[in-house]
């Protein structure tokens, strides 16, 4: 409701406020006074939901209208707000001579949460009310101070009650808000019948700010703003004098008038005022700097007004300096003290780029920790490297979106002087880690050798991420938040430099690439010259970036090995990350030349869109080649696999046929998929060779709630000895994207990343339910969980596993001869793929090793087509994923062994029993050994005559009759004794070879 003025008869009053009394709805007391003129002001819309779980935006926001064709002043004006029920109200003030123009909008931001997809638009006015988002109410006021009681009526302009709020407007209030709805004013804002149940609609949030162009309610062309040309800054030498060009001009008025309304000086002037002749001509003017004005800096505001009573304001840095060192400049501290002035300095130019030059101070100042150099940006002189020139511009701090720090250069150039030539720069020696803003802009040269740590960007950005040795991801080595996790991040800060290609766009052909089409991380630069430059890298941020003076030369310090190599074993297992492996693809066809085709998340319907990997069958094929080298090459008897499409067994039949066309037909077989596969895209899979394992039962999985990938086991047997074990394959939940992540599953910034606590529960969940289920149904206790458990060595999944007594053969094997790593993030090596034994398999794990055919090698080499302009693919093992493979070697302990040679045999003479027709004998075993033998004891009859049967058998081992002794275990010198009936309807002699085991078969 408004405030207006109402002018009554005394003959009415009485008649009126017998009407007012009887309204049953809240209403606002009527009140003349300063707020009346501003009637058309109204609140649009209220948005309280920003910031929280599943929200439209991440900060709350009320937005204002001029719903009337009058411009009004909100000076003095304040928004407010209560709970629906409260009296306590919290108070935004309004810009003060801040004008809303017929038809403009006005947004205040308010508080923000933790959640919310998307930032608000550009707010005109920052407050920090947090609004609710479902109930509560909110008022436009024309004084700052807050209002008091559940139902303020003095000063209030507006007001909007919603939700279950006790005060509104006319019959009733808003309907009630949520995370992503707000109350929007109807019409565009315009719609006024002081009745908040009529007047608001309840929809998706739709900010509009004070840059919206909207005509005015009444429909009234909007008056058009003054448009100003004026230069952000004006720079000049100490008795130089200059003066700066300023115009302004209205499409529907007259520029009449210009003056310096803040920052006036003595010394600061505007001169040659010329008004506009007419609507949408031009007023000029120009500000004038005397030869006197002492150095030092002057912001100075010019407001220009027209004949329709608006204005509008520029402001001119005014920056006077005499020439200082570039040193002075640079400061010892990560930002300039001359920040924002115009100075002017001299320096030799070390490299030119396209987008400025560096020059760099002939001399130094000789203090380490300031920098000698600075970057001109935008300064495109007639001058080479070499000049020796001087330069004035305005000091700037330059920070690349998402940045922790700037980068100081020169910028807004008014002149560029060649002062000589034919200099030179020796660069400067330095080594990492170190604090690198020291040598901003520099010509250096790393001392000592730097080792690629990161080349994920090489193709798309031409970028390397160099470091003094191999970098190592904190939480693989330490706990997370402890004093060693948090002194390596630290350490790691300080020891990166990233090699660029001095292109800053998508080079025409990826640099640094030996002749077998790749640049590894782990291999080495020496003697790397360049200047030191700051901006944007790959993945988000900022990070200084050496521009190469002369070519790299790299050195293949981590060569390629064509296959892994692992301690011997009886069974060879490995884990497999295949990045995706789908036979559908992203463009709706499959592997099989079907069109129409789709993928399935959940229980949606079939849609390209839910499809990864490859794009087409061209990419899948590429795709397909080299997964097939990768698991050709590592030979295991038993891999599970991660990031297989979930359909079925469809495609990892497929990838099963792939590899036996390549190895030899049945080489390998898939094991079923369980009954629960989960409701990701993607899934767990095992493969495995026919002709040394054997599957006992069917797979098992946990379709717990918890798994959205659920994990898979196999029991297997080992044909060779009869030994079981049982594999388990994981893949737990990403770190990334943290949209929707409640309480412990947000990204802390302790190195765990997101999601950790949903890990956490995954791991519990397969310690104390998962493993045991599999050890009960397979009656063994020997167990391997591998897979992408997406969590680094000592993380808390990790930890929990390990702190319960499953054995990390990676920190047993693979810690002591150096970092254990499978996966390359952000310049950092850490292991996310796991291979964990239980403590019964432990002592039988004959070694462990990661295959570092993927991680190591740059994104730009895959099987993807058109992310860069040249086409490294090479069709062999390596870059088939991002994630290394781990290949474990198991000496499995027999289920039997032969101990004949302990034992003395003594056959009795055959007997013939007419009645039964049968002949029966007995077998007796004595122990002629040291030792006992452990039971069961199993007599196996090996190359019995045709027609021979041996009735009293207890089974059959490998095609032949066997019977189980009597007695747990035979001492030594003990004998025991077997009867043996055979069936022999030929009468033939009885003959054949014996074998005593111990064990199970």
């Amino acid at each position: 409701m408004k405030q207006r003025v109402v002018l009554l008869t005394p003959g009415r009053m009485t008649t009126l406020a017998a009407l007012m009394a009887a309204l049953c709805a809240p209403a606002f007391a009527v009140t003349a006074g300063p707020a009346a003129p501003a009637a058309g002001v109204v609140i649009s819309q209220v948005y309280g939901g920003g910031g929280n779980s599943g929200a439209n935006y991440k900060n709350d926001f009320i937005e204002l209208r001029n719903a009337g064709d009058n411009a009004v002043n909100l000076s003095g004006w304040s928004v407010q707000y209560a709970s629906s029920t409260g009296s306590s109200w919290q108070v935004t003030k309004l810009p003060d001579n801040f004008v809303l123009q017929p038809g403009q909008y006005l947004l205040v931001q308010e508080a923000a949460g933790t959640g919310g997809s998307t930032a608000l638009p550009t707010a005109d006015v920052v407050g920090s009310i947090p609004l609710s988002g479902s109930n509560g109410k909110v008022a436009l006021v024309s004084a700052a101070a807050p209002l008091s009681g559940t139902r303020p009526t003095d000063n209030v302009i507006d007001f909007v009650g919603f939700g279950t709020a006790n005060y509104y407007e006319g019959t009733g209030a808003t309907p009630g808000l949520s995370n992503t709805t707000a109350a929007l004013r109807k019409n565009g804002g315009c719609q006024d019948t002081n009745d908040n149940a009529a007047d608001f609609a309840v929809d998706a949030p739709a900010p509009r700010n004070n840059a919206t162009t909207y005509p005015s309610c009444s429909g009234a062309p909007a008056p058009q703003p003054i448009v100003l040309t004026c230069p952000g800054s004006l720079g000049l030498d100490v008795g130089a004098g200059a003066s700066a060009p300023l115009q302004a001009s209205d499409a529907d008025s007259i520029v009449n008038n210009a003056v310096i309304s803040k920052g006036a000086v003595a010394g600061i002037g505007l001169a040659g005022f010329v008004p506009a002749t007419a609507n949408n001509r031009t007023a000029t003017a120009n500000l004038v700097v005397d030869a006197s004005l002492p150095a030092g800096t002057y912001p100075v505001e010019i407001t220009f007004s027209n004949d329709s009573n608006q204005s509008n304001s520029c402001t001119v840095n005014v920056a006077v300096s005499g020439t200082i060192r570039i040193p002075q400049i640079q400061g010892s501290g990560l930002a300039s003290p001359y920040a924002n002035t115009v100075q002017t300095t001299t320096g030799v130019i070390t490299k030119k780029l396209g987008s400025g030059f560096y020059i760099q101070d002939p001399q130094g100042d000789g203090d380490p920790d300031t920098s000698d150099a600075i970057f001109v940006y935008g300064a495109n002189a007639a001058a080479n490297e070499g000049d020796l020139v001087r330069v004035t511009g305005t000091v700037t701090e330059y920070a690349p979106s998402g940045s922790a720090r700037s980068y100081t250069e020169l910028k807004d150039v008014s002149a560029v002087t060649v002062l000589g030539n034919g200099y030179t720069i020796t660069p400067v020696n330095i080594d990492l880690p170190t604090e690198l803003s020291h040598y901003e802009g520099m010509l250096v040269r790393f001392a000592n050798p730097l080792t690629v740590n990161g080349n994920s960007y090489l193709g798309d950005r031409g970028e390397l991420v160099l470091a003094n040795g191999r970098r190592e991801t904190p939480t693989n080595r330490y706990r997370a938040g402890t004093p060693d996790a948090n002194a390596l991040i630290a350490e790691n800060a300080r020891n990166e430099v990233i090699l660029d290609d001095g292109i800053f766009t998508v080079p025409a052909h990826i640099p640094y690439l030996a002749a077998d089409k790749t640049v590894r991380a782990g291999d080495t630069v020496t003697d790397l010259v360049g200047v030191l430059d700051f901006g944007a890298i790959g993945g988000g941020g900022g990070w200084y970036k050496l521009q190469p003076t002369a070519t790299p030369v790299f050195s293949r310090t981590n060569p390629r090995q064509d296959a892994p190599t692992v301690a011997p074993g009886n069974v060879r297992v490995a884990s497999a990350n295949v990045l995706n492996f789908f036979t559908t693809f992203t463009d709706g066809t499959d592997a099989w030349g079907r069109t129409g085709q789709g993928c399935v998340i959940g229980n949606g319907a079939p849609a390209k869109s839910n499809c990864r990997g490859a794009d087409n069958v061209t990419e899948f094929q590429r795709q397909r080649d080299k997964i097939v080298n990768e698991l050709k090459a590592m030979n295991a008897d038993a891999v599970g696999l991660m990031e297989i499409q979930n359909n079925g067994d469809t495609t990892v039949s497929y990838l099963v046929d792939a590899l036996n066309a390549a190895t030899a037909p049945n080489t390998y077989a898939y094991v079923p998929k369980p009954a629960a596969t989960g409701t990701d895209a993607i899934r767990v899979a095992m493969i495995y060779k026919p002709a040394v394992l054997t599957p006992v039962g069917g797979a098992l999985s946990d379709g717990d709630a918890v798994n959205n990938r659920p994990p898979m086991a196999q029991t297997f047997k080992v044909k060779a000895n009869g030994a079981t074990f049982s594999l388990i394959v994981n893949h737990l939940k990403s770190k990334g994207g943290c949209g929707g992540a409640g309480a412990g599953n947000t990204d802390t910034g302790d190195g765990q990343g997101c999601w950790n606590a949903a890990r956490l529960e995954q791991a519990k969940r397969l310690f104390n339910y998962f493993i045991p289920t599999v050890v009960a149904a397979a009656g063994d206790p020997d167990v391997l969980a591998v897979g992408d458990f997406n969590s680094y060595g000592h993380e808390d999944p990790i930890a929990f596993l390990t702190d319960n007594g499953m054995v990390n053969e990676l920190e047993r094997f693979v810690r002591p001869n150096g970092t254990p790593y499978s996966y390359v993030f952000d310049g950092q090596s850490g292991y996310l793929d796991h291979a964990l034994a239980s403590s019964a398999l432990d002592p039988q794990v004959a070694g462990v090793t990661e295959w570092h055919n993927n991680a190591d090698e740059p994104d730009a080499i895959d099987y993807n087509l058109g992310d860069t302009a040249d086409d490294p693919y090479v069709n062999n093992a390596f870059r088939a994923s991002d994630h290394d493979p781990v290949v474990v070697s198991l000496n499995l302990a027999p289920a039997y062994a032969d101990v004949t040679g302990s034992v003395k045999v003594s056959l009795s003479a055959l007997g013939y029993n007419r009645v039964t027709g049968k002949f029966t004998g007995s077998a007796t075993f004595t122990n002629t050994g040291g030792t006992a033998l452990a039971g069961p004891l199993q007599f196996v009859l090996r190359g019995l005559p045709a027609g021979v049967t041996l009735d009293n058998r207890s089974g059959e081992f490998n095609g032949a009759p066997y019977v189980t002794l009597p007695g747990t275990s035979l001492a030594p010198g003990a004998s025991a004794t077997v009867a043996l009936t055979f069936t022999n309807p030929s009468k033939a002699n009885v003959t054949f070879t014996s074998t005593l085991y111990s064990g199970t078969f």
